[in-house]
């Protein structure tokens, strides 16, 4: 998820501005993203296209329990961001028979854990850290929890009911006029879904509940192998997002104190899990259930992340041990 910087603030007038207009950043940005998408899901719908666009992702999906054109609505996240993501879903949502919980939740984590990959992974890039190593651990953390999630409700048959969207696109009525102005009122509340949530972030700040999240984590981290400087930066990104810890990893790494494995094992777990709080809050719009987006989410790359970097560590030695002495 997209995120600005917030501007200091000394004055009420400041404060309300800075409320206002960073928000409006943010939701500029992903205007300049996301209207060309709806144009184009607009276009695929009417040629009745939709099913051939998601064709290459279809098997994926039906591996972790959902239709094959929700792929179309994981190809949005990866390529851009949760927010296109959602609009997409809302899209399909409309005509398709209603999901069940346990899918949404299947859907939104996998959506969480790989998305907006050629941002993202550009910065790992610039870490130093392996691209495709990168891509790997995504791609592949992304279908592994979410089959895992899947057989894990099927079995405990839990999250079966319907899920319920507690944001909704507007319904398409009319002609391409309704359709536009339809379109419109959706972004508008968009930028209301962003101002709420980056006035949360500012709220959580203010009351340390994100302090709360760095004295619980370190000890962890300290535990997968993460030494205490990558430490820091991995909970800034797990609690701010892979912007905020990847650019100060992105400095970090250039200045030559952290290790190799430091840097693979933070940017790795910050790739699987990152913006702890606003991008979970986003996918309970869809439907989505905590237990998954949230704690799996977190269970399964600390685990992921552990066994990571223990693999990491045997392929350097392994590596090592191979190359000719002097």
């Amino acid at each position: 998820m997209p995120s600005a910087i917030p501007e200091p603030v000394n004055t009420p007038l400041q404060l309300a501005r800075s409320l206002v207009m960073e928000p409006l950043k943010v939701w500029l940005t992903l205007l300049r993203i996301m209207v060309p998408i709806i144009i184009i899901v607009k276009v695929l719908k009417e040629l009745d296209l939709i099913r051939y666009a998601a064709l290459p992702l279809a098997p994926f999906m039906k591996l972790v329990g959902l239709p094959g054109d929700m792929g179309l609505v994981w190809a949005t996240a990866l390529v851009n961001n949760l927010y296109s993501a959602i609009v997409v879903y809302a899209a399909l949502a409309r005509d398709a028979a209603p999901l069940t919980a346990a899918q949404v939740t299947v859907l939104a984590t996998m959506m969480l854990v790989a998305h907006n990959m050629p941002l993202e992974l550009s910065i790992a890039r610039r870490c130093g850290v392996s691209f495709w190593a990168q891509t790997a651990v995504r791609m592949g953390g992304a279908l592994l929890s979410g089959a895992c999630l899947s057989v894990l409700f099927t079995s405990l048959n839990v999250l079966q009911e319907p899920a319920v969207l507690l944001w909704t696109a507007r319904p398409e009525t009319g002609g391409l006029l309704d359709w536009a102005l339809g379109q419109a009122r959706n972004l508008g509340w968009i930028y209301c879904i962003i101002f709420s949530l980056m006035t949360l972030m500012r709220l959580l700040n203010l009351l340390r509940i994100t302090d709360l999240f760095t004295f619980l984590l370190k000890p962890v981290l300290r535990l997968m192998g993460i030494g205490p400087k990558a430490a820091t930066i991995t909970i800034i990104g797990l609690t701010m997002g892979i912007a905020y810890g990847g650019g100060l990893m992105i400095h970090e790494a250039r200045s030559g104190v952290m290790t190799a494995r430091d840097l693979f094992s933070a940017i790795s777990l910050m790739g699987l899990t990152h913006a702890l709080v606003e991008d979970t809050l986003l996918m309970l719009l869809m439907g989505a259930h905590l237990a998954g987006i949230f704690w799996w989410r977190l269970v399964f790359s600390l685990l992921a992340v552990a066994l990571l970097g223990r693999l990491y560590v045997a392929v350097r030695g392994a590596e090592a041990a191979a190359a000719p002495a002097g």
